[in-house]
């Protein structure tokens, strides 16, 4: 794991101690868990303007909608629980 140096203002600083204690974890262990989150997120985000993107292209046609709207109400045997 490799160290690295992070300004940040006071206030924020003891935020971020406040949480970490309150959660049981280092500050490190904290941040660690913030940047992966925000990461995950900003995937997410780029995943679901692909997903926009790729309609814009080549959008949807209505006998498709309905098909899939049909197919996502049928409950398969397994399903039932």
């Amino acid at each position: 794991m490799k160290v690295i140096q992070v300004p940040m203002k006071e206030e924020l600083l003891r935020r971020l101690s406040r949480e970490a204690k309150a959660r049981q974890l280092t500050r490190a262990a904290l941040m660690r868990e913030a940047c992966q989150h925000y990461l995950e997120k900003l995937r997410e985000h780029e995943l679901d303007r692909q997903y926009v993107e790729g309609y814009k292209h080549q959008p949807e046609t209505a006998v498709v909608g309905k098909s899939g709207e049909r197919l996502a109400a049928t409950v398969w045997p397994h399903e039932d629980w």
